[in-house]
């Protein structure tokens, strides 16, 4: 029953985000082309290509509607690869947590640093689409600045997940059917690139109960300067998730590494 107990959040979970932070440290350039680069890519493409044909979505320009969706998406993309591969090769190939464990921290302490750590690099994701977007004039409000947190909240909710199933996982290729069958999904369906009204019914129903619907509907409003809506809401979707699926990754890797 020891697998089954609640997480317990301690200091040590800082020491597993710091020596992520150093390993991430040495790649810092990359990095740092992907986060910029990838969002300057789709804002020209779709935001202002498109864009002329769209022309005004929900009283907003799409450049600043498509801005807005990226910034929420990258909190699930950035979290969700970071929980799966990265997560995935420091438990497995390279046992890195295998050596962590000779030492004191835990794996409570490993799981709760690992999601600080991927909250943590989704928020360089998110934060580095905003600075684009205001360079290109998609940031409507200052307001803007209060979607920083909301990506990092968000991104709690899509590492748990991600972390699950690479403690499940046998192999990289594994990781596909997640992808294919959660990710992708919420990042087509979810409002990022159109409103989630234009669904028929049935399937505006079945968008709100993934959390990336919640945290577009979240950060939308605070780029565009427009009312926000529902916020308490939206929170508590995100914060459940988040909170479910930590525990359950949690007692997921404690079956994996603790014999």
């Amino acid at each position: 029953m020891q697998y089954y107990q609640l997480p317990r959040f301690g200091r040590n979970a800082w020491i597993i985000w710091y020596r992520n932070l150093l390993v991430w440290r040495k790649l810092i350039g990359p990095a740092l082309v992907l986060h910029f680069g990838e969002p300057l890519i789709y804002l020209f493409g779709l935001g202002f290509g498109l864009g002329i044909l769209v022309g005004e979505v929900e009283g907003m320009t799409y450049l600043t509607f498509l801005a807005s969706g990226l910034v929420a998406s990258s909190a699930m993309m950035t979290a969700s690869l970071e929980g799966t591969y990265s997560v995935f090769t420091r438990m497995v190939p390279q046992k890195t947590y295998s050596a962590i464990l000779a030492t004191p921290i835990e794996v409570d302490d490993i799981m709760a640093g690992e999601l600080l750590w991927c909250a943590t690099k989704a928020l360089f994701s998110g934060t580095a689409i905003i600075i684009v977007a205001a360079l290109l004039g998609a940031v409507e409000s200052w307001t803007a600045v209060f979607a920083i947190p909301i990506v990092f909240l968000s991104a709690l909710c899509f590492t748990g997940p991600a972390i699950v199933i690479a403690s499940m996982s046998p192999s990289y290729d594994y990781f596909n059917y997640y992808f294919t069958l959660a990710v992708t999904p919420m990042f087509v369906l979810c409002g990022v690139f159109y409103p989630v009204s234009t669904l028929p019914d049935l399937m505006q129903s079945l968008v709100y109960l993934f959390p990336l619907t919640h945290a577009v509907e979240l950060i939308r409003p605070l780029i565009a300067g427009t009312e926000l809506q529902n916020a308490s809401l939206h929170v508590l979707v995100i914060v459940g998730y988040a909170l479910v699926f930590y525990y359950i990754s949690v007692v997921m890797v404690r079956k994996k590494l603790v014999v």
